[in-house]
């Protein structure tokens, strides 16, 4: 997993671009990656965890949206992603949402139990690639690194 945020890094670097993160479940894991290495800070403008609603709408996400669609959706992530590279003037921007546990606590979307929501905001071409994962895991760390991988895999395919 390393050597493709190593490769993304130095994609970006070389093209001059910048990308900037607006996480909710993965708590982080895919700027941690990033700055894990060397040269990232040329890249990465700006990352946030938006791991609360309220976050999410403080930083741009329509409440409406995510009232309609529910947080876990593609409607959100895109928000998500749209916002944060907005926010940070950065060429790409990622949103990711969704739900890691096999439990929903309060049952309320069971048709959306164990799905991630990725999209990625291309600002130059005003264009959003998406993905949802089903994850199976029932721990939530391999769940996360499972949504990072994928990230990280949506990344490559895009920047090559």
């Amino acid at each position: 997993m390393l050597e493709e945020y190593r490769e993304i890094v130095k994609l970006l670097s070389k093209a001059k671009k910048t990308i900037a993160t607006m996480e909710s479940c993965t708590g982080g894991g895919v700027v941690n990656c990033i700055t894990d290495i060397e040269g990232s800070s040329e890249v990465l403008r700006i990352s946030i965890v938006t791991y609360s609603n309220d976050a999410k709408v403080k930083m741009g996400v329509d409440k409406e949206v995510i009232d309609r669609y529910t947080v876990y959706s593609f409607e959100v992530a895109d928000q998500m992603s749209y916002q944060i590279s907005q926010f940070a003037d950065s060429d790409y921007g990622i949103g990711i949402t969704g739900m890691l546990n096999c439990i929903d606590p309060n049952n309320s979307n069971p048709n959306k139990r164990n799905l991630v929501y990725i999209s990625i905001y291309d600002r130059k071409n005003n264009r959003f690639y998406q993905e949802c994962i089903q994850v199976h895991e029932f721990v939530r760390e391999k769940n996360k690194k499972t949504v990072i991988e994928k990230v990280g895999k949506m990344l490559l395919s895009l920047l090559s």
